[in-house]
């Protein structure tokens, strides 16, 4: 006894697809970028120093002084000596009065202004450097500086993008198929 049979054979389908890869490109500019720096502000201011040298003390010793000095001078010398002559002169009167003591008081008033101190010869250092005033001021720097700020100028660049989408083509490259036969 012979069944019959039924026999079925496929064939599937096969897909081919073509890939174009996509392409992107993206280039980045740098930034461009100024910077200046002005220099700063400075101010500078000085005092001169000053010395101040008093020599009228030295010049005095060296007999070097002002009129108006000499003139104190002179009025004071003079007031003494008429005071030192007036004092000789009542001492001379005192022993001119004593005369009747007994001796000769004239003669000895003789003698004693004719009787003259023996002048000293020898050197004298004239002029004292301890009698110099001085006075220094010193001078005075003043420094004024003003920073100035830096000028920054950056400008950004966009960047620059290329790009090329991808495709896929697909196409059948074997057709599906279905064979069925009977085998009796």
């Amino acid at each position: 006894m012979n069944i019959p049979q039924l026999q079925i054979q496929t064939t599937s389908a096969k897909l081919g697809l073509q890939i174009n890869q996509p392409i992107q490109e993206i280039e980045q500019p740098k930034a461009s970028l100024t910077i200046e720096q002005p220099a700063a502000i400075i101010e500078m201011s000085t005092t001169p120093s000053e010395l101040t040298i008093d020599t009228t003390e030295n010049r005095a010793a060296l007999d070097l002084m002002s009129m108006f000095r000499r003139g104190d001078e002179v009025a004071q010398y003079s007031q003494q000596k008429v005071q030192e002559g007036i004092a000789r002169r009542a001492q001379e009167g005192m022993q001119l009065v004593k005369i009747e003591n007994g001796g000769n008081p004239l003669a000895d008033i003789i003698k004693q202004n004719t009787d003259r101190p023996v002048a000293e010869l020898g050197i004298r250092f004239v002029g004292n450097p301890l009698q110099l005033k001085r006075s220094f001021t010193p001078s005075q720097l003043n420094i004024n500086v003003t920073p100035q700020k830096p000028i920054i100028d950056a400008q950004v660049n966009k960047p620059i993008h290329y790009y090329t989408p991808g495709t896929v083509t697909a196409n059948l490259e074997q057709h599906p198929s279905i064979e069925i036969d009977w085998k009796v």
